[in-house]
């Protein structure tokens, strides 16, 4: 195929031997099969700003830190040196994330590096060597949904035990290989002690996941994993090897009506008892 423009500079300095084709093209990146050397990569071309289509970007943003505060107050600044920083900084939180996840365990592409705007990494392959599916062109029977969920749930345990949140998790971004599951795309993904967002968007990722293979394992629908992972990980007992039950119970706690209206009561009082005394005082 014709070798695209953001991979030619790739090719001319020998990273990559030739452009095979072109796997999919995504809301931030597009994403092609690479030859190097004699073996088949994946080769993740990200969008400019103007082309992705990723919404809401702010939101996953917040949290991340910017070691150079020279680069930092430009993207404050929303100078064109500081929308370029904020674009390296917006590819490189996924070859981050990538790293941090895999030496978690996580199951994740192996990413090998990330230049102008294109990220290499491992091309996730099916028992056949073909191009691992999505989960959204799967069709599961109910043993092995219920046994990839586990899988699934684990892996989303070790992410948060690691410090990030998927942000975007759903079956149009795991891979499925010849042993399991397989999580990509994590430009967007978010640090669960620092995004005010993190635990909306966990519990988003979890539900998603398992609104998906309850399609095959309908019991599967009636689990709280999301609520019962992020108690855990608040109360600061979650590990990767946590028993969970998929159970959660909700603490609710009695109202004492009678003592509310006192403390509303209260307050109105002492309200207009300071409008009373701030006219009295005007009048003097």
């Amino acid at each position: 195929m014709k070798i695209p423009n953001r991979l030619q500079p790739l090719v001319d300095d020998g990273l990559v031997d030739d452009v095979l084709q072109r796997l999919k093209s995504g809301k931030e990146a597009d994403v092609y099969t690479v030859l190097c050397g004699d073996k088949i990569q994946c080769a993740k071309v990200y969008k400019e700003a103007m082309q992705r289509s990723f919404k809401q970007a702010v939101q996953y943003q917040e949290g991340r830190k910017v070691r150079n505060t020279r680069n930092n107050r430009a993207m404050q600044k929303g100078s064109k040196f500081g929308r370029k920083q904020q674009e390296e900084t917006w590819q490189m939180a996924e070859v981050d994330a990538l790293f941090r996840l895999a030496n978690a365990g996580v199951r994740v592409p192996q990413p090998y590096m990330c230049i102008d705007g294109v990220l290499l990494m491992e091309l996730v392959t099916d028992a056949e060597g073909a191009v691992a599916p999505r989960l959204s062109d799967v069709t599961l029977d109910e043993e092995s949904a219920i046994a990839d969920f586990d899988t699934m749930i684990r892996n989303i345990v070790r992410m948060l035990c690691a410090g990030l949140v998927h942000g975007d998790l759903s079956e149009f971004n795991v891979l499925l290989d010849a042993q399991g599951p397989v999580i990509i795309d994590l430009p967007q993904a978010v640090d669960a002690a620092a995004n005010n967002h993190a635990e909306s968007m966990f519990k988003r990722d979890v539900n998603n996941i398992t609104a998906y293979y309850g399609q095959f394992a309908p019991q599967l629908l009636g689990t709280r994993y999301a609520k019962e992972i992020w108690a855990l990980y608040e109360d600061g007992k979650l590990t990767p090897e946590t028993p969970l039950t998929g159970l959660f119970v909700e603490e609710i706690h009695d109202v004492d009506m009678d003592s509310l209206m006192d403390e509303i009561i209260t307050a109105e009082d002492d309200f207009y008892e300071r409008q009373r005394a701030l006219k009295e005082r005007e009048q003097e």
